[in-house]
């Protein structure tokens, strides 16, 4: 026997099949639905997450010697793609300095082996 269809879920069908154009198989609605459902529990993740860095953005206003934590996560809170572009550039910097450090520690090694020898 095939399931009664609600009168709301009668209207939204044809509500979206105005937008559409067309009507939708059952096989397209389902998958709409899933990606709805998947952007919802997305949402919920998201929210959840910056729910948690205000938490410890809190914590860490509260004691002292973290305040330049809660600088940078009240900065990534305020601001989320700037300040990962940020990271990316400092991250990258570090790396590049490290690198350079290490030539040039292994520039003045060489030098001294040389001198020595």
């Amino acid at each position: 026997m095939v399931n009664p269809i609600s009168r709301e879920q009668l209207e939204q069908d044809l509500a979206q099949a105005q937008d559409l154009g067309r009507w939708l198989s059952d096989d397209e609605r389902l998958e709409r639905q899933r990606a709805e459902e998947q952007v919802l529990v997305a949402q919920q993740e998201q929210e959840q997450h910056r729910r948690k860095l205000v938490a410890l953005t809190v914590v860490c206003v509260v004691i002292p010697p973290l305040w330049p934590l809660a600088f940078g996560l009240t900065l990534h809170l305020l601001f989320p793609k700037t300040f990962r572009q940020l990271l990316w550039i400092a991250g990258g910097s570090a790396v590049l300095l490290a690198v350079l450090t290490a030539g040039v520690g292994l520039a003045i090694a060489s030098l001294l082996w040389v001198l020595i020898q």
